[in-house]
């Protein structure tokens, strides 16, 4: 039987993310797991006995069953967002949104409309401000006030993420699925927010495949400090890469210049299947602990009244649209201002 006074937090997905969260959830001390919305019938199954709790087919009959629900996490595919979000809104519900907040801006504006016009609270998943590295740069700019210049973001998947772990690839790119984590780190290390876009993409591997989507993306934007961005995204790294993904960033201002391997754990495998390097994302014992991890919790915290400065969703909306006109840009070859 749930508290009543905590949060009672029904899961939307149960992928990969969203059965980290249920068990983040289950773990946390102050919030209670009540059930999980998942259509896969196999993978339905599999959670049920995992988590035990109910497991439902649709989330309307989630929400029916389920009337002491006070708060959704929201981890369908990029492109399902919307309908999830607004009926979680309807039934009066606080929502945690995995990044992008949507893959338009038409759906973003309803989305974060709706959670306005009832005062619900939307935290959007962008969880590169819980890694400690760059709580600590964003420290230092703070301090130093010095003004930006320029930040160049590297941040690639293997091909395995389009043509093995994803079943929609096809109905994204390395634009939606990758660029939303570096510019919001962008903006909330610099402060400003993207202006203009230009970019360019490339395809033909993914194509080849049967994955009618964009290989590589690069978008240099006007920032509204006066800065520059440059974000590379790619999603078809050999998979011999030594991890599943390659995220290097640097970033300047007029008296610093700081250069991170977010990718490079500073563990190195050496096997018969060649050179590996773990990744250390997630812990799993004794309990789970890492960065995605410490983003739930801090969801959790403000539902339980903290007053933290979390991502929202105006701020989801805004790097919805960004992305937006960085594929707009693509198919019309010019800048595009950003409103």
């Amino acid at each position: 039987m749930a508290d009543s006074d905590r949060p009672v937090i029904g899961i939307v997905g149960g992928g990969i993310r969203g059965s980290m969260y249920a068990a983040a959830v289950r773990q946390h001390p102050a919030a209670d797991l009540a059930g999980i919305c998942e259509s896969d019938t196999g993978r339905a199954d599999r959670l049920s006995q995992e988590f035990s709790v109910p497991v439902h087919a649709d989330l309307g009959s989630m929400i029916a069953d389920l009337p002491e629900l006070t708060a959704l996490v929201v981890a369908t595919p990029d492109f399902a967002h919307r309908e999830v979000a607004l009926l979680g809104i309807e039934h009066g519900l606080d929502l945690m949104i995995e990044k992008p907040l949507a893959t338009s801006g038409e759906d973003a504006r309803a989305i974060v409309a709706a959670a306005e016009s009832v005062g619900r609270m939307i935290m959007v998943g962008f969880e590169n401000r819980w890694n400690p590295r760059f709580v600590r740069i964003r420290q230092d700019l703070a301090e130093a006030g010095s003004p930006m210049v320029n930040q160049v973001i590297n941040l690639n998947d293997t091909s395995y993420v389009p043509t093995g772990m994803l079943g929609w690839a096809a109905r994204s790119s390395p634009g939606w699925f990758l660029m939303p984590h570096t510019l919001d780190l962008a903006c909330w290390l610099s402060g400003a927010r993207p202006t203009e876009v230009y970019a360019r993409g490339r395809r033909g591997f993914l194509d080849a495949r049967r994955v009618p989507t964009w290989d590589a993306i690069t978008a240099t934007f006007g920032m509204s400090d006066g800065s520059l961005l440059v974000l590379n995204s790619q999603w078809v790294l050999p998979q011999s890469y030594p991890a599943v993904f390659d995220f290097r960033y640097e970033l300047h201002t007029e008296t610093a210049s700081y250069q991170i391997d977010v990718a490079d754990s500073g563990v190195t495998r050496y096997d018969g299947d060649g050179i590996s390097r773990p990744q250390f994302g997630v812990i799993e014992q004794p309990k789970l602990s890492g960065v995605p991890i410490d983003m739930i919790n801090s969801f959790i915290d403000r539902l339980n009244g903290a007053d933290l400065d979390l991502p929202d969703g105006r701020h989801g909306e805004l790097i919805t649209l960004a992305i937006e006109a960085v594929h707009t840009s693509i198919s019309e070859g010019r800048p595009i201002t950003i409103r």
